[in-house]
């Protein structure tokens, strides 16, 4: 029996080292293996450049980095979530809703909300909640990947929650840059953006364009991935995002190079204290932010008043 164990585990072991070698092998050959100063190298001329993980990209080459990236993971994207966060990031989402505290009449812009969790939290929130007036609500659900806005959608039939199957509320779904929206000015009371806004390229014009869109008294709220406060903590989930997280992306969605992006991508995102600065920046009052588990993520909130 101890025998058959061991065997079996050490099977594992070498599948997951080919599968480490195999992969390692081809971001290497596609120059994703390179660190930042290889990078840099690579960026020639005058135009600006920015970081896509660790590596240094230009800034017109990132964009269509990131969209590769959900291109590629749409399809599994909330397996995953479930897989690499062992189904806490529900219990977040769920208090990121909470702390929103959606009322009736409110007008919510859930941006890169591509496959629907916050939007959906939102709808169910609401449809818990009296509503003796008969209020309207609305959410448009933006993501700059259409794929995942396609994901999205399917869900959001499956699970009955379109306008057509919806009480005073409305739902559209709109491909969308979070630095160049296409809404009026003022034209929401609410905005969310969930683990989406580390993506963009320039996270000041996202904040820019979020108190822009927003009516006066209208809450910014981000859900981001975030920096521990306990240097022992923070290097435990460092080994584990780096050293489980990719290999589980290949194991069980095909996927290393992109999952990898992702938690170098988090690394490289402001600690709590910068990004507060920079909500306050953008105009917003009233800039808090909380930390959940420890600081693997964070909520950020401000007000446009």
């Amino acid at each position: 029996m101890q025998s058959t164990r061991s065997t079996r585990l050490l099977s594992l072991a070498r599948r997951f080292v080919h599968i480490r070698t195999a992969a390692q092998s081809a971001r290497e050959s596609t120059g994703l293996g390179r660190d930042k100063s290889s990078g840099a190298e690579s960026t020639s001329g005058t135009e600006q450049t920015t970081h896509f993980g660790f590596q240094t990209v230009r800034e017109s080459e990132k964009e269509q980095k990131v969209h590769e990236v959900f291109e590629q993971v749409a399809n599994s994207y909330d397996m995953m979530n479930d897989a690499m966060s062992l189904g806490i990031h529900r219990v977040w989402k769920d208090m990121f809703v909470e702390r929103l505290g959606p009322t009736h009449g409110m007008r919510l812009l859930d941006m890169a909300g591509g496959t629907g969790d916050i939007t959906f939290r939102y709808l169910r929130y609401l449809a818990n909640q009296p509503n003796p007036q008969q209020r309207s609500s609305h959410v448009t659900v933006s993501d700059i990947n259409q794929h995942m806005l396609d994901v999205g959608e399917e869900r959001a039939k499956r699970l009955g929650l379109t306008t057509d199957q919806l009480s005073n509320c409305t739902v559209a779904w709109q491909c969308a840059d979070a630095e160049k929206l296409p809404f009026q000015d003022a034209s929401f009371s609410a905005y969310t953006i969930a683990f989406g806004i580390r993506n963009c390229t320039h996270v000041d014009k996202v904040l820019s364009e979020a108190y822009r869109v927003l009516q006066p008294g209208g809450r910014f709220m981000c859900l981001e991935f975030s920096h521990l406060t306990n240097e022992t903590m923070q290097w435990l989930y460092d080994q584990y995002s780096f050293q489980v997280i990719p290999p589980m992306g290949q194991l069980l969605a095909g996927q290393w190079q992109a999952y990898q992006y992702l938690v170098e991508s988090i690394r490289r995102f402001p600690k709590q204290e910068q990004f507060k600065r920079m909500i306050e920046q953008a105009g917003f009052d009233q800039v808090s932010y909380e930390n959940l588990t420890f600081g693997v993520v964070s909520i950020h909130s401000g007000f446009k008043l």
